[in-house]
C-alpha cells in the first residue's frame, strides 16, 4: 500500500454494460438490441433508430471527472467490442482521456463479449500487481460484479460503483463502499425523450441473421474510394475537434471545468464553502493542461475573482475559500 497520503484510482468501464443500460433506461428493456439490428437495414426504421441512440449518448467525461475526484487516475479501461459502431463512436472520446481501450470481440451468437469476466480477472490481477492502488471505480450495474466488489473490499481497497438507475443491481450497490447514480453525476444533462410511433415487431433471431448478412454483403461491396473520402472527413473532423479544444482552454471552457469541479466537490462532501487549493487541485485531476498563468491570471485566486458572476470568494485569514453562487 502506498506511504503517502494521495489517493490513487483505478477505473473499470463494462462499456457495453453501461450503453446499454443507459439505452433501454430512456427507451425500454431490450430497446437497445432491437434498434442495434434495426440500424443494418435500408428501410425509414434506419434514420430513428439512429435518433434514439443519440439521445442515448453516454457522457463518458462526467464518469472520468467523478472518478477523479476520489484521487488521481493512475489506471483507466473500458472494455467492449469497438468494432461496433455504436461503440465506436466513443473511440475518441475515451482516447482523449487515456482510458485503454480494452478489444473484446463476441464469443458467442447471443453476441455475449465477456466483458464481465475479463474485467474481473483484470481488477484482481492489477490489485495484487499495484499495490498503491486505493480507490476501485466499477463502471456497470450487473450482478456479476458484487464478488469482485467484495474481494477488492476484502484487499482493503475503497470500491465505488457508477450505475444507471433502474438497470442496476441492489446486490452491486451494497457491495460497493460508494455507489453513484450516472443521472446525479454533475455534468450529466437531463434528456427529455419524445414520445415515438410503436416501432415494428422486433425482428426474430432467423431475421436478425439475414439482417446482418445483408449488411456485410453490402459492405463488402462498398466502393474503396467511398472508404477514403470517409476516412479523410474523419481526419478532418477530428483535426477540427484538437483545435477547438486547444482554443477553449484559453476561453469559457476553462469556466465550466471550474463549475463542474465546484459541483463534484459540493456533492461529495457537502460543504457549502470549499478550500481554494482543493478546488484547483481537482481541476488539475480533471484537466491536467489547467494553468491560470496560462490565461493570463497571477494566481488562482485571480482566476476565480475574474469569474466573480459564477464563484464567491472568501477569506479567512490565510485561507480562500469558494462556493458556487445560487
Amino acid at each position: 500500500m502506498p506511504t503517502d497520503l494521495e489517493a490513487r484510482v483505478a477505473v473499470y468501464i463494462d462499456f457495453d454494460n453501461i450503453l446499454i443500460s443507459r439505452y433501454d433506461q430512456l427507451h425500454g428493456r431490450g430497446a437497445f438490441h432491437s434498434d442495434k439490428v434495426r440500424t443494418l437495414t435500408a428501410d425509414g426504421r434506419e434514420s430513428k433508430a439512429r435518433t434514439r441512440f443519440q439521445q442515448a449518448t453516454v457522457d463518458l467525461g462526467a464518469i472520468i471527472d467523478y472518478a477523479s475526484s476520489f484521487g488521481s487516475i493512475v489506471l483507466s479501461r473500458a472494455y467492449a467490442d469497438w468494432s461496433v459502431p455504436a461503440h465506436a463512436a466513443y473511440r475518441d472520446q475515451l482516447l482523449a482521456r487515456a482510458v485503454d481501450l480494452v478489444q473484446l470481440f463476441p464469443t458467442t451468437r447471443a453476441l455475449k463479449n465477456g466483458a464481465d469476466i475479463r474485467l474481473a480477472v483484470d481488477v484482481v490481477e492489477d490489485l495484487f500487481r499495484l499495490e498503491d492502488i486505493t480507490h476501485i471505480v466499477i463502471v456497470a450495474g450487473d450482478s456479476d460484479y458484487v464478488a469482485l466488489a467484495q474481494r477488492a473490499k476484502r484487499l482493503g481497497r475503497y470500491v465505488v460503483g457508477i450505475g444507471v438507475a433502474g438497470s442496476t443491481s441492489r446486490s452491486l450497490a451494497a457491495a460497493c463502499d460508494e455507489f453513484a447514480d450516472y443521472d446525479a453525476l454533475p455534468g450529466v444533462a437531463p434528456v427529455h425523450v419524445e414520445q415515438a410511433e410503436p416501432d415494428a415487431p422486433e425482428p426474430t433471431p432467423e431475421q436478425a441473421k439475414q439482417i446482418e448478412a445483408e449488411a456485410e454483403h453490402e459492405a463488402a461491396k462498398q466502393p474503396a474510394v467511398r472508404k477514403r473520402r470517409r476516412a479523410t472527413s474523419d481526419s478532418v473532423a477530428a483535426t477540427r475537434d484538437e483545435v477547438t479544444m486547444t482554443a477553449d482552454q484559453h476561453g469559457d471552457a476553462a469556466t465550466g471545468l471550474l463549475e463542474r469541479a465546484l459541483r463534484i466537490l459540493h456533492q461529495k462532501t457537502d460543504d457549502e464553502w470549499l478550500h481554494a487549493n482543493v478546488v484547483k487541485e481537482q481541476m488539475k485531476r480533471m484537466d491536467p493542461v489547467f494553468n491560470e498563468k496560462s490565461l493570463g491570471h497571477k494566481s488562482f485566486s485571480d482566476f476565480v475573482t475574474a469569474r466573480d458572476a459564477l464563484v464567491e470568494l472568501r477569506e479567512e485569514g490565510q485561507a480562500r475559500l469558494l462556493r458556487l453562487k445560487d
